[in-house]
């Protein structure tokens, strides 16, 4: 077989080759000219050189880099991975440096920033891959404890963490074959991060001897380790909200020159290197980093108090990355479930299903067994029961016999054996009610079209909790004449359906009431301490917001509030008082999508050269499965959202349907940068092509043929 890229009527990438190294080959070359900028500042920020690059802005990142080992990190899990996922892995690096030798690396991005890229390191993948990863879990959420804890009392904390929704977003749901209408089990979901421009997720067709798959790729990673379809078997996942980091403080001395750390046993060496970040345009930045054996130090100094971060991936030298190749080449849910055996972060709750009939929901990755209270805040580096024996916590998966939802939620995520928080259970009960949870089975079949709309719900599922607060707001029996302006609001929103749909102007009246709530609450005098410094670097500021941190916890707030002497009913009339002048208009006039493209945070200078797209209205909201999220009390607009939406059908995979945010293409130039944008503001998506004659076959542009190096030859 002839190795061959193939476009679709979107552009999407279907990438054909004579062995698996040969195909990872040319997927790392499709994603260097695809999306050549994204995987270069990815790889930058991996390295902790964006500094370097682009400027002063760039400092903070870099030295969280740099102390976090993110580059050592990738380096040890690329050289204990086996040696044929290591040599799958050297392929698709390969790929992209033949690109970068063919001379199609370019972007616009390159020419306005004076910057270009440079050939990849074999590691660079694993790299990318844990920047994606490292924020997205849960050591940044005990900053925010801690500092709840400091300033307001330990017992404070529990008014944060009760189901309160803190970056949660995605959906998956499966149904069984004997409630769809073709017979066969259905797949769907939609993936909730940032809305980068590109998006973080790349639709691609991966085909050789050994597997056909159609899935959704991270630009800059081999494989398609999330949301696969192989022709008979597919699967979505979304995060299990598993707490596995762990932070710890650290006693640390330096010794005449050798850094000590207390531990369980008393004083022990740590390790300390000095390293350097270039800063374009101004003086070089020396960063120290320091290891003990919990893990790098991520804040302090060699004398005093740190803060040590432990995760996983760097206690075990281990990404998942062995699982790769193994889930490309699965036939069945046991298959796929047996690969997902040795994946390591972040955790995931999986559904997965096949063309057999076999449905089944597992939690994938290590959670380890150590003392509850490293879940909650940072821990003492010197207590013996706060540290890692090795174990880690294993949940069993079960069968699906009718159908499935995981949202975040606790009931999909494991429960307290792996976290401490979740997400409400909004969405994924309103789920489990859409596919016609304990109705009777002889209600309508369910098909592709039913799970598309499933992902479009817009009932805001806050709106009860807030109704019931509205509802004792009512004015006394012989009120005014002239009835107040805050009551007439109140009278409006009581008549309100509590769906967020963009044409909504009682969506929008809602939407003004409940940051007027949340503004109100953060000034309070039991919640107003808040607003103190954190004494945190500035890279942690999106988790420790008080007004945003408020906004999340709202539904908790509104129920233990009253007992830490919060007057909620007050904050609630004030807040219609506040609301009632304005004519916010519809719902979708000011919920907008803003994208996130990386120059952005690198100044003002920059910001011509970052892509612009039309200004696009949305329905939907926190906490609503159609969760383009707002930050209730900060800003209407959505910067984190459904990054992709996907159904897969096991009956035909011809009838799948898929789509993301923008487009496949990275390019600003290219006619496929963002025409997705409109089909999926709207809800529609696009059909999954497999048929090879109905592709488009395009030039190599003078890539190299692959070539094993000598290690792949004889390994």
């Amino acid at each position: 077989m002839t190795a061959a890229t193939y476009r679709d009527e979107w552009g999407i990438p279907h990438l054909r080759a004579g062995s698996a190294d040969e195909l990872a080959y040319l997927q790392g070359s499709n994603a260097a000219r695809d999306r050549s900028w994204q995987i270069e500042m990815e790889r930058w920020r991996s390295e902790g050189r964006t500094a370097e690059m682009l400027g002063p802005e760039g400092v903070a990142w870099d030295r969280f880099a740099r102390q976090s080992r993110l580059d050592d990190t990738a380096r040890r899990c690329f050289e204990a991975l086996d040696t044929r996922t290591r040599r799958w892995c050297t392929a698709y690096v390969d790929g992209v440096n033949a690109a970068l030798d063919a001379g199609t690396r370019e972007a616009s991005e390159f020419t306005a920033t004076g910057t270009s890229p440079s050939p990849w390191n074999p590691w660079t993948p694993l790299g990318v891959f844990l920047v994606h990863h490292i924020l997205f879990s849960t050591f940044p959420n005990k900053l925010w404890r801690r500092h709840v804890a400091a300033t307001l009392g330990p017992e404070a904390v529990d008014l944060f963490n009760i189901e309160a929704r803190v970056l949660s977003g995605s959906n998956a749901w499966a149904v069984h074959g004997s409630r769809a209408a073709s017979g066969a089990p259905l797949v769907a979901g939609d993936p909730h991060r940032l809305m980068e421009l590109p998006g973080v997720y790349q639709q691609v067709h991966l085909a050789c001897p050994e597997f056909d798959a159609v899935g959704l790729a991270f630009p800059g990673v081999p494989g398609l380790p999330h949301f696969t379809h192989t022709g008979t078997v597919a699967w979505g996942i979304t995060n299990a909200m598993a707490d596995y980091q762990d932070l710890y403080t650290e006693e640390l001395k330096d010794d005449g020159g050798t850094l000590l750390a207390l531990g369980p046993d008393g004083w022990e060496q740590a390790h300390r290197h000095s390293e350097t970040v270039l800063v374009r345009g101004s003086a070089r930045v020396s960063v120290e980093v320091m290891e003990t054996s919990r893990g790098p130090i991520i804040a302090g100094g060699p004398d005093g108090v740190g803060l040590s971060l432990r995760t996983p991936a760097r206690a075990e030298s281990r990404l998942g990355f062995e699982v790769l190749l193994p889930l490309l080449r699965s036939r069945n849910v046991g298959d796929v479930e047996s690969a997902m055996q040795e994946w390591v972060e972040p955790v995931n709750s999986v559904l997965a299903a096949d063309a057999g009939g076999a449905v089944r929901h597992f939690v994938a990755g290590l959670v380890p067994e150590r003392n509850h209270e490293n879940r909650v805040v940072p821990v003492p580096a010197w207590s013996r029961e706060h540290q890692w024996d090795g174990s880690y916590v294993r949940l069993p998966g079960r069968d699906v016999t009718g159908i499935a939802a995981s949202a975040n939620d606790r009931e999909s995520g494991g429960g307290d054996a792996v976290a401490f928080e979740f997400a409400p259970p909004h969405r994924a009960n309103r789920i489990r009610a859409l596919l016609g949870e304990g109705e009777p089975l002889d209600r309508p079949a369910l098909d592709v079209s039913d799970m598309e709309r499933i992902a479009l719900d817009t009932l805001q599922g806050q709106w009860p909790a807030l109704r019931a607060l509205l509802a004792r707001l009512e004015p006394p029996a012989g009120a005014p004449a002239v009835v107040p302006p805050s009551y007439v609001l109140l009278h409006r929103l009581m008549g309100w359906d509590g769906r967020m749909t963009a044409d909504s102007t009682l969506a929008g009246d809602f939407a003004t009431w409940r940051s007027a709530l949340v503004r109100r609450l953060a000034e309070t005098p039991q919640l107003a301490p808040l607003s103190q410094g954190t004494g945190c670097a500035e890279l942690f500021g999106p988790w420790l917001h008080p007004v945003a941190r408020i906004g999340f916890a709202l539904e908790t707030l509104i129920q233990a509030g009253p007992r830490c002497g919060i007057d909620v009913e007050l904050a609630a009339l004030q807040a219609l008082e506040d609301a009632a002048p304005g004519s916010p208009g519809a719902w979708g006039d000011r919920h907008t999508l803003l994208p996130v493209h990386a120059l952005q945070e690198h100044g003002p200078g920059y910001l011509p050269a970052a892509p612009r797209i039309p200004v696009t209205g949305l329905a939907g909201d926190t906490g609503c499965v159609l969760s383009t999220e707002s930050v209730p009390g900060v800003v209407d607009g959505s910067f984190r959202g459904p990054v992709a939406r996907y159904v897969w059908d096991l009956a035909d995979r011809s009838n799948s349907r898929w789509i993301v945010p923008f487009g496949a293409s990275g390019s600003h130039s290219s006619p496929h940068f963002t025409d997705q944008l409109e089909r999926w503001a709207s809800g529609r998506q696009v059909p999954v092509v497999t048929d090879w004659s109905a592709l488009t076959p395009e030039t190599d542009g003078g890539m190299a043929p692959y070539l094993p190096t000598h290690e792949q030859e004889h390994s």
